[in-house]
């Protein structure tokens, strides 16, 4: 059974025409906003409503995450989103609000524009990102989905230009995802875990 096919069968064994909020986790190159769009066309062609979230519209300009002072790898997990910001303006809401009023990163002018996304009230939130299980947001989820996926394999998937700056992943993303392994252990928490 393809991994689509898994996360369908608990979207239609879990939504009865009302909100259900579905998180996909997982870190970096993982697979997860591939997932997500196999899920959307099968949602399209089930006729079901959803509203998808991308957690990295949401991160802070560059000023606020590179260059603060802390380590590269805390800048990565703690402020490259307001993290609070994000709980209280989107996870709080996303099972009763009609609209959420969100900045989105435009990375091209790196600053962030203001929208507002309508949610239908009987609707399947997906909101897919890495370290969604941390404490502040964990809470908001009906169904979080992990993909599981071992770092060469995920490395492999980067650009080869990306690649090339080894260090920046030694020191900034790798150190973040091993902290957000070690203290939130999202795969024992997760409710499933898919191997992609």
């Amino acid at each position: 059974m393809h991994n689509s096919d898994k996360v369908m069968e608990v979207i239609l064994n879990h939504y009865v025409n009302n909100r259900f909020v579905l998180g996909i986790d997982g870190l970096s190159r993982s697979g997860k906003t591939t997932l997500v769009e196999e899920l959307r066309q099968r949602l399209i062609q089930c006729q079901k409503p959803a509203c998808i979230f991308h957690i990295d519209d949401h991160i802070v300009e560059r000023k606020k995450r590179y260059d603060t002072g802390f380590e590269q790898w805390y800048e990565y997990y703690n402020v490259q989103w307001d993290v609070e910001f994000l709980r209280q303006h989107l996870f709080a809401k996303l099972h009763h609000a009609r609209e959420i009023i969100l900045p989105f990163y435009n990375s091209h002018l790196d600053e962030l524009e203001t929208r507002t996304v309508t949610i239908p009230t009987d609707c399947i939130v997906i909101i897919e990102g890495i370290f969604l299980q941390r404490q502040e947001w964990r809470e908001f989820f009906d169904f979080i989905v992990y993909l599981d996926c071992p770092r060469d394999k995920r490395f492999e998937r980067e650009s080869a230009t990306v690649r090339q700056d080894i260090e920046k992943f030694r020191s900034r993303y790798w150190k973040a995802e091993d902290f957000y392994l070690d203290s939130v252990r999202p795969l024992a928490i997760a409710d499933m875990v898919l191997s992609s």
